[in-house]
Protein backbone atom coordinates (compact mmCIF):
# COMPACT_ATOMS: atom_id res chain seq x y z
CA UNK A 1 0.00 0.00 0.00
CA UNK A 2 1.70 3.31 -1.08
CA UNK A 3 2.43 6.08 1.88
CA UNK A 4 0.59 9.03 0.93
CA UNK A 5 1.77 11.20 3.92
CA UNK A 6 4.28 12.87 1.17
CA UNK A 7 1.72 14.30 -0.60
CA UNK A 8 -0.34 16.11 2.24
CA UNK A 9 1.59 19.44 1.31
CA UNK A 10 0.23 19.04 -2.12
CA UNK A 11 -3.42 18.37 -1.02
CA UNK A 12 -3.24 21.29 1.36
CA UNK A 13 -2.23 23.78 -1.33
CA UNK A 14 -4.63 22.36 -3.74
CA UNK A 15 -7.42 23.24 -1.23
CA UNK A 16 -5.71 26.58 -0.87
CA UNK A 17 -5.92 27.23 -4.16
CA UNK A 18 -9.74 26.30 -4.89
CA UNK A 19 -11.76 26.34 -1.61
CA UNK A 20 -10.16 29.30 -0.10
CA UNK A 21 -12.68 32.52 0.66
CA UNK A 22 -10.28 35.45 0.38
CA UNK A 23 -9.59 37.81 3.29
CA UNK A 24 -7.46 40.54 3.46
CA UNK A 25 -7.88 41.12 6.60
CA UNK A 26 -6.46 37.52 7.69
CA UNK A 27 -3.42 37.84 5.65
CA UNK A 28 -2.98 41.46 7.15
CA UNK A 29 -3.19 39.75 10.63
CA UNK A 30 -0.53 37.28 9.77
CA UNK A 31 1.99 39.31 8.60
CA UNK A 32 1.67 41.43 11.66
CA UNK A 33 1.56 38.68 14.13
CA UNK A 34 5.01 37.84 12.17
CA UNK A 35 6.35 41.32 12.41
CA UNK A 36 5.78 41.18 15.83
CA UNK A 37 7.51 38.10 16.46
CA UNK A 38 4.49 35.97 17.64
CA UNK A 39 5.18 32.29 17.50
CA UNK A 40 4.08 30.53 14.64
CA UNK A 41 1.73 28.42 16.19
CA UNK A 42 -1.45 29.59 14.47
CA UNK A 43 -4.24 27.19 13.13
CA UNK A 44 -3.46 26.95 9.00
CA UNK A 45 -6.40 28.46 6.48
CA UNK A 46 -8.24 25.92 6.00
CA UNK A 47 -8.61 24.82 9.29
CA UNK A 48 -9.55 28.27 10.16
CA UNK A 49 -12.51 28.42 6.94
CA UNK A 50 -13.27 24.89 8.77
CA UNK A 51 -14.39 26.58 11.73
CA UNK A 52 -16.04 29.60 10.01
CA UNK A 53 -18.45 26.46 8.07
CA UNK A 54 -18.96 24.99 12.02
CA UNK A 55 -20.21 28.00 12.98
CA UNK A 56 -22.13 28.82 10.18
CA UNK A 57 -23.79 25.58 10.56
CA UNK A 58 -24.56 26.09 14.27
CA UNK A 59 -25.96 29.51 13.11
CA UNK A 60 -23.74 30.97 15.84
CA UNK A 61 -24.61 34.13 17.22
CA UNK A 62 -21.73 33.77 19.98
CA UNK A 63 -18.45 32.41 19.91
CA UNK A 64 -15.99 31.89 22.89
CA UNK A 65 -11.77 31.08 22.14
CA UNK A 66 -9.49 29.98 24.92
CA UNK A 67 -6.29 31.28 23.49
CA UNK A 68 -6.09 34.23 20.92
CA UNK A 69 -2.59 33.96 20.07
CA UNK A 70 -3.02 37.35 17.09
CA UNK A 71 -6.26 37.07 16.84
CA UNK A 72 -6.01 34.30 13.22
CA UNK A 73 -8.82 32.16 14.55
CA UNK A 74 -10.62 35.38 16.21
CA UNK A 75 -10.93 36.73 12.99
CA UNK A 76 -12.02 33.62 11.25
CA UNK A 77 -15.14 33.09 13.53
CA UNK A 78 -15.92 37.07 13.30
CA UNK A 79 -16.32 36.71 9.87
CA UNK A 80 -19.45 34.65 10.00
CA UNK A 81 -21.06 37.89 11.93
CA UNK A 82 -21.02 36.13 15.65
CA UNK A 83 -19.67 38.20 18.21
CA UNK A 84 -16.52 36.37 19.40
CA UNK A 85 -15.34 36.95 23.27
CA UNK A 86 -11.67 35.47 22.97
CA UNK A 87 -9.18 35.15 26.10
CA UNK A 88 -5.75 35.52 25.99
CA UNK A 89 -2.71 35.45 28.89
CA UNK A 90 -0.10 36.53 27.14
CA UNK A 91 -0.12 40.71 27.53
CA UNK A 92 1.97 41.11 23.93
CA UNK A 93 -0.20 38.65 22.42
CA UNK A 94 -3.45 40.17 23.39
CA UNK A 95 -2.47 43.65 21.97
CA UNK A 96 -1.11 42.36 18.68
CA UNK A 97 -4.39 40.60 18.90
CA UNK A 98 -6.52 44.18 19.67
CA UNK A 99 -4.91 45.72 16.67
CA UNK A 100 -5.34 42.58 14.09
CA UNK A 101 -9.15 42.43 14.91
CA UNK A 102 -9.28 46.56 14.59
CA UNK A 103 -13.34 46.92 13.31
CA UNK A 104 -14.37 43.75 14.10
CA UNK A 105 -16.89 42.65 16.81
CA UNK A 106 -14.65 41.04 19.09
CA UNK A 107 -13.79 41.52 22.52
CA UNK A 108 -10.05 40.16 23.88
CA UNK A 109 -10.05 39.46 27.67
CA UNK A 110 -6.74 39.60 28.76
CA UNK A 111 -5.87 37.09 31.86
CA UNK A 112 -5.68 33.41 32.68
CA UNK A 113 -8.64 31.47 31.32
CA UNK A 114 -9.30 29.47 34.45
CA UNK A 115 -9.57 32.86 35.79
CA UNK A 116 -11.86 34.47 33.36
CA UNK A 117 -14.05 31.23 32.48
CA UNK A 118 -16.33 31.44 36.21
CA UNK A 119 -16.32 35.09 35.82
CA UNK A 120 -18.13 34.95 32.27
CA UNK A 121 -20.36 31.97 33.98
CA UNK A 122 -21.34 34.18 37.00
CA UNK A 123 -22.38 36.73 34.69
CA UNK A 124 -24.35 34.18 32.69
CA UNK A 125 -22.98 34.54 29.40
CA UNK A 126 -23.87 32.03 27.16
CA UNK A 127 -21.56 30.92 23.95
CA UNK A 128 -23.29 28.94 21.00
CA UNK A 129 -19.70 27.70 19.89
CA UNK A 130 -16.39 27.43 22.46
CA UNK A 131 -12.78 26.82 20.75
CA UNK A 132 -10.20 25.68 23.09
CA UNK A 133 -6.70 26.24 21.67
CA UNK A 134 -4.39 26.56 24.32
CA UNK A 135 -2.33 25.23 26.90
CA UNK A 136 -2.65 21.26 26.48
CA UNK A 137 -2.11 20.89 30.43
CA UNK A 138 -5.68 22.29 31.38
CA UNK A 139 -7.76 21.20 28.71
CA UNK A 140 -9.92 19.66 30.12
CA UNK A 141 -10.38 22.06 32.94
CA UNK A 142 -11.52 24.35 30.09
CA UNK A 143 -13.54 21.47 28.53
CA UNK A 144 -15.40 21.67 31.68
CA UNK A 145 -16.03 25.03 32.33
CA UNK A 146 -17.05 25.47 28.01
CA UNK A 147 -19.93 22.85 28.78
CA UNK A 148 -21.05 25.35 31.58
CA UNK A 149 -20.87 28.19 28.97
CA UNK A 150 -22.08 26.31 26.27
CA UNK A 151 -26.11 26.56 25.55
CA UNK A 152 -27.85 23.48 25.41
CA UNK A 153 -27.18 22.14 21.86
CA UNK A 154 -23.44 24.06 21.25
CA UNK A 155 -20.51 23.08 20.06
CA UNK A 156 -16.91 22.78 21.85
CA UNK A 157 -14.00 22.15 19.44
CA UNK A 158 -10.47 21.09 21.09
CA UNK A 159 -7.78 21.61 18.89
CA UNK A 160 -4.51 19.29 19.23
CA UNK A 161 -6.07 16.86 21.22
CA UNK A 162 -4.28 13.58 19.32
CA UNK A 163 -1.23 15.15 19.42
CA UNK A 164 -1.42 15.52 23.28
CA UNK A 165 -2.24 11.79 23.24
CA UNK A 166 0.97 10.90 21.15
CA UNK A 167 2.54 12.72 23.27
CA UNK A 168 1.20 11.07 26.98
CA UNK A 169 3.78 7.75 28.33
CA UNK A 170 0.75 5.75 27.71
CA UNK A 171 -1.46 6.18 24.59
CA UNK A 172 -5.35 6.80 25.49
CA UNK A 173 -4.49 6.88 29.55
CA UNK A 174 -7.27 6.83 32.14
CA UNK A 175 -6.18 10.65 32.94
CA UNK A 176 -6.39 11.68 29.28
CA UNK A 177 -9.13 14.34 27.70
CA UNK A 178 -10.52 11.54 25.66
CA UNK A 179 -11.32 9.26 28.59
CA UNK A 180 -12.29 12.05 31.12
CA UNK A 181 -14.76 13.74 28.47
CA UNK A 182 -16.02 9.90 27.41
CA UNK A 183 -17.23 9.62 31.78
CA UNK A 184 -19.19 13.26 31.38
CA UNK A 185 -22.84 13.33 31.12
CA UNK A 186 -24.88 15.35 29.01
CA UNK A 187 -22.12 15.93 26.39
CA UNK A 188 -21.67 13.69 23.63
CA UNK A 189 -17.98 13.61 21.55
CA UNK A 190 -16.54 12.57 18.91
CA UNK A 191 -12.31 12.77 18.20
CA UNK A 192 -11.04 13.27 14.49
CA UNK A 193 -7.76 12.96 13.15
CA UNK A 194 -5.85 14.76 10.48
CA UNK A 195 -2.64 15.22 8.96
CA UNK A 196 -0.47 18.53 9.59
CA UNK A 197 1.52 18.69 6.50
CA UNK A 198 2.39 22.65 7.48
CA UNK A 199 4.22 20.95 10.51
CA UNK A 200 7.26 19.76 8.00
CA UNK A 201 8.67 16.93 10.54
CA UNK A 202 6.94 13.79 9.75
CA UNK A 203 6.92 12.27 13.50
CA UNK A 204 4.68 16.07 14.43
CA UNK A 205 2.38 15.41 11.13
CA UNK A 206 -0.57 13.47 12.78
CA UNK A 207 -2.79 15.29 14.58
CA UNK A 208 -6.52 15.86 15.12
CA UNK A 209 -9.31 17.48 17.41
CA UNK A 210 -12.50 16.66 19.57
CA UNK A 211 -15.90 18.17 18.57
CA UNK A 212 -18.59 17.89 20.87
CA UNK A 213 -22.05 18.99 21.53
CA UNK A 214 -23.67 19.47 24.47
CA UNK A 215 -27.00 18.10 25.30
CA UNK A 216 -28.41 19.04 29.15
CA UNK A 217 -27.16 21.39 31.30
CA UNK A 218 -24.05 21.28 33.03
Amino acid sequence: MPNHLHQASKIDALGKAHLLTPNPKLDAALSNSKSNSLPDITITPLQGQYLAIQCKLQRAKTVLEIGTLGGYSTIWFASTGAHVTSIEINPKHRDVAVENTKGLDVEIVLGAALDVLPKLHAEGKKFDFVFIDAAWEEQFSYFEWATKLARVGGAIYVDNVVRELLEEEELGAEGSLVSKVGKMRGVQASLITTCSSHKGVEEEMMDGFMLAIVEGEN
